[in-house]
């Protein structure tokens, strides 16, 4: 490796910790539907304005010791992990992308990147506020579904098409399947349970991704969240964490689902499929 691709991977770090920061106040201020521009960032304690050296992704947080510098109250851990996972998987689709050892940068790699580091901004953001709310805002999910349907119009190597008419084509189909397939287990699961299931939060997120990657992601995305899903519950519920009558946020387990849609999806599928055939 060059000290230019060391650089260069450095500088994606850099803008992915920056980003995160910007989605630690979404999901802070959208659920109390706060406007996420202004005020600027301060101490929801104290309500004190932080300085530009107390507020620089990752580095502050550890140098303040995860407290405010004016009132000395602790600030949630998870403005750090958000930070730090939103540098880390920007990175890491940053060298997929690139194949892993920077060979020629193509075209597609500054178009694919900004979409996949979208996507995945918006995945971190619903996670989080699903954890601590129990909801996911429309924004993230009415939106990205607007969003990946323009997307797929305006560029098809998006959804591996060669043409706008079956890129959208296969952009709408995603957003029926992921939508009527969630719809379908969250309807099932209301009259076997006699209470909601699954919020609608989680049916809008799951057309959304549909919408960016077609049929193939809705489906993949729903296989992987309910065994991960499943497994945390069922591990929770064992060592007494929850009960079976107990809430628990799903939105976290799409989105793990989307991420590695976007990383290995294609891959994991090809493997399974070798398996399954001897």
């Amino acid at each position: 490796m060059s000290w230019l691709q060391l650089y260069v991977d450095c500088v994606v770090f850099a803008f992915g910790a920056v980003i995160g920061s910007f989605l630690n106040v979404c999901v802070y201020r959208m659920p109390l539907e706060q406007s996420i521009v202004t005020p600027p960032s301060h101490c929801p304690h104290c309500n004190q304005r932080i300085r530009w050296a107390d507020n620089i992704p990752l580095v502050s947080y550890v140098a303040l010791r995860g407290k405010c510098r004016h009132c000395g109250a602790r600030i949630s851990p998870r403005y750090f992990v958000v930070e730090l996972l939103t540098a880390v998987l920007f990175l890491l689709m940053w060298l997929k992308l690139t194949g892993w050892n920077h060979p020629t940068v193509r075209g597609i790699v500054f178009l694919k990147g900004p979409i996949y580091w979208m996507v995945i901004a918006g995945l971190i953001v619903a996670t989080f506020i699903d954890f601590e709310h129990y909801i996911i805002p429309n924004e993230i999910t009415i939106g990205g579904l607007i969003i990946g349907l323009l997307l797929s119009a305006v560029y098809p190597p998006l959804l591996d098409a060669d043409t706008i008419k079956v890129s959208l084509m296969r952009s709408v189909l995603g957003v029926i399947v992921g939508s009527l397939a969630l719809l379908s287990v969250a309807t099932v699961g209301k009259l076997i349970f006699r209470r909601e299931a699954m919020g609608m939060g989680d049916v809008k997120l799951l057309a959304a991704i549909g919408a960016f990657f077609g049929w193939q992601s809705a489906l993949f995305t729903i296989l992987i969240s309910s065994l991960l899903g499943g497994a945390v519950g069922l591990i929770l519920i064992l060592v007494r964490r929850k009960g079976w009558q107990s809430r628990m946020p799903y939105g976290p387990y799409i989105a793990l689902g989307a991420v590695l849609w976007m990383f290995c999806g294609h891959e994991m599928i090809d493997w399974y499929l070798r398996f399954i055939r001897g």
